[in-house]
């Protein structure tokens, strides 16, 4: 049998041992981002996943901003990007949170949520859900509903999704 587009796109993805430190399995989406066909097959897959009547992506610093922005593009989405600390002229919110090794912060820019609007969280791996959750409660914060949360890969065993208690959580892969 023949792999579907997505499936040979999800099929790039690959495994690095001891990165970004020693018993950290990294998944890399470098391979499917650089083969155009792979990397379409997932944009419109997870453009597939977002639900009626939304009209705005929430991407997360650095790799959900390829998803969210090529989705974008090619649906008819806006984008808003959700940043590290230090990279937006204006700051709506930020948020500190723990990482499966360390803690990080990210900041909402300004004047870009819109109170009441449905948006999807959109990033690239769900892992203990610490990312996916900070950007949820930024835009919760800022008064706009979470319709969905949109990933490429899911880390099931490091239990994410059950941050994201309360979200509808979409993953292409879960591993």
């Amino acid at each position: 049998m023949v792999d579907s587009p997505l499936d040979r796109a999800l099929g790039l993805v690959r495994e690095v041992a001891d990165f970004p430190e020693p018993g950290v399995l990294f998944r890399d989406l470098s391979p499917m981002l650089a083969d155009r066909d792979a990397f379409r097959a997932v944009t419109d897959a997870l453009a597939a996943a977002v639900p009626d009547g939304v009209r705005t992506l929430v991407a997360v610093e650095a790799r959900g901003f390829l998803f969210g922005a090529a989705m974008a593009a090619a649906h008819g989405y806006g984008v808003v990007l959700v940043r590290k600390p230090g990279k937006l002229p204006a700051v709506a919110d930020r948020i500190t949170y723990d990482l499966e090794y360390g803690t990080a912060t990210l900041e909402l820019p300004a004047d870009v949520v819109v109170p009441g609007e449905r948006v999807v969280v959109v990033d690239d791996v769900l892992a203990t859900g610490g990312t996916v959750a900070a950007a949820c409660g930024l835009v919760e914060r800022a008064g706009a509903e979470v319709a969905a949360v949109a990933v490429v890969v899911e880390i099931a065993a490091l239990g994410g999704r059950g941050r994201l208690a309360g979200h509808t959580v979409r993953s292409l892969l879960v591993v």
